[in-house]
Parts: structure tokens; sequence; C-alpha cells
């Protein structure tokens, strides 16, 4: 194995944090991971890892290789790209909020993997705040405010928030006039968020200034679908993207609520490691999502 492979290969376990899952990545036999960090590590005179039977962590030694091969191996690859007809290739593994991945990003990703055939992707789900380095995540799409962390955060788009309620739902406890009139008559579904450890209040703009309003819940939940499907069989009312609910809204099972008084939009990022040179086939993804943002914003 050349210098440059195995730089390669020493990065993704360090990143990975296990011989097994940074073999599986390259697409390469354990047991050729672990002859080439053994070979490395002998023409370096150094020990770069610490092994356990369940855990691999890099020395100092190798903390600072590690570094030094991230900076060589992007000048690598952003010298191979910069030449005109050269296309990103490569692996992308991105980690995207359910319901954004089937409005925004499955619909349009034939137009991308069109644009750069020699780029695969692999589309993990999910709404909590990932290790992009240790789980070998190169970037995630989120909603909401990004929580303090080591990673870049860049805004693609700001979504309206709706209120919405069942037609049953409504039947039962009326059509609210105003967010003052909710309490001690009507009923939320609670959406349980992993960002706070506890139940997302309803908010209403009232007056310019937003208003939090705590409703009693017969059921929560953690995740979109089921938020949706609840409130669909009038157990409250909830508060989400009105892109999430279009087709709900359209077919009558769902109706906006307290409408002059929406909650406060949502905003929606892509965030990537601070200290790691972005590649290009992540560069053209994040400039992909851009435009699909930006696409949709012209539309509406």
């Amino acid at each position: 194995m050349d210098r440059f492979s195995a730089m390669q290969v020493f990065a993704r376990v360090v990143e990975r944090r296990s011989f097994t899952l940074a073999a599986a990545d390259i697409g390469l036999p354990r047991s050729t991971v672990t002859d080439a960090i053994k070979q490395l590590e002998r023409r370096l005179g150094v020990r770069l890892l610490q092994r356990t039977t369940r855990h691999v962590s890099p020395t100092l030694d190798g903390e600072a290789y590690y570094r030094r091969c991230l900076a060589i191996l992007a000048d690598i690859e952003e010298a191979e790209g910069a030449f005109a007809g050269v296309k990103p290739k490569g692996l992308l593994r991105v980690d995207v909020h359910g319901t954004l991945a089937r409005h925004f990003v499955l619909p349009n990703l034939p137009s991308f993997l069109a644009a750069y055939p020699d780029i695969s992707v692999h589309m993990s789900e999910g709404d909590r705040l990932v290790d992009l380095v240790r789980e070998g995540i190169d970037c995630v799409l989120r909603v909401g405010v990004p929580q303090d962390s080591d990673m870049i955060a860049r805004r693609v788009a700001t979504l309206a928030e709706v209120t919405l309620a069942a037609p049953a739902y409504l039947e039962r406890h009326g059509m609210p006039e105003h967010p003052a009139v909710l309490e001690g008559v009507h009923r939320m579904v609670g959406f349980h968020s992993t960002a706070t450890g506890g139940l997302l209040p309803l908010e209403f703009t009232v007056d310019g200034l937003l208003k939090n309003v705590a409703l009693p819940a017969t059921i929560t939940v953690n995740a979109a679908e089921s938020y949706v499907a609840a409130a669909k069989l009038g157990l409250g009312l909830i508060q989400v993207p009105r892109y999430h609910a279009e087709h709900a809204l359209a077919m009558g099972e769902l109706v906006e609520v307290l409408a002059p008084f929406p909650p406060s939009p949502t905003p929606v990022s892509l965030l990537y490691p601070r200290n790691r040179q972005l590649s290009p086939r992540v560069r053209v993804f994040i400039d992909w999502i851009v435009g699909i943002f930006a696409a949709q914003r012209e539309r509406t």
C-alpha cells in the first residue's frame, strides 16, 4: 500500500475509532487495514494508535499525524479536482432530518447523481446532534436552531410554521380565535424534543411578541410522522412547517387555526466539521442543497 493510501486508511481509523468500521467504509478487508497501520507505525517509528478490545484512539503522536494527514489529503484531492473536466467522486455520507429527506432531498437526488455520476450517497435519517467525525458523516441537514458545537452551521432556508387541528377535534373543542382562549379548553399533541429533553410548547406571535403556550397533552411523541398522524386522529393541536402538512391540508384531514398568530419560522441548516477542509464532493453537495431550497423559495 502506498503512502497516500495508508494516510487515507489511518485517517479513517482515527475518525471511526474502529478498524472494522474503517475497513467497511473504505471497502477493504479488516486484515488489510490492520496491516497498513502496522506498516505505517514501523515506517514512522512511533505508536499511532492505542488499541483495546472495544476501542481505538490516537496517541499524542497519532493525533498530530492525523492532523497532518487531513491537510495533505485535502490538498491532494483539491489539486486533482482543480483540473477542468475532473468531477468529484467517492462515497458521500449525509444525515438528514426525515421529513426534509423525503420532501426536499430524495425527489431531487436523481439530478444530483446524474450531474455527479462518480459520487455515491449514503443517507441516514435523524434529528439528533451527531458526532460527524466519530460516526464518519460528512455533513448533516437539520431543522431548528443549531446547538453550540464545533461544527459550522450554514443557514439554507427558513420554513414557515402553521398551527393545525383535525376537523373532528375542532367539532369537540371549537375553533379558537385567539391564543389567550386556549388554556383550559384545548389540548395539544406533545412533541418530545431530543434537544431540550422536554415537551415543546406551542408558539404564537401576538402583537409582535412570541408567546409560548403549554397545553395538556393526551399523547406525546418524538417523531414528526407520528406527530402529524396524532393530529389527524383529533388528539390535539400541532405546529409543523407548512410543507409537512400540505397534503393533509389539501385533503381536509387538517385545518389551519390561529393563522393571524403564526409560530416563529423554523431555520434549516447544513452542519459540517469546523476543523476539516471540505472535500470536493461535500462542497458540491452543499451547493446543491442550497440551490434546492433557493428554488423552493422562488416557487413559493
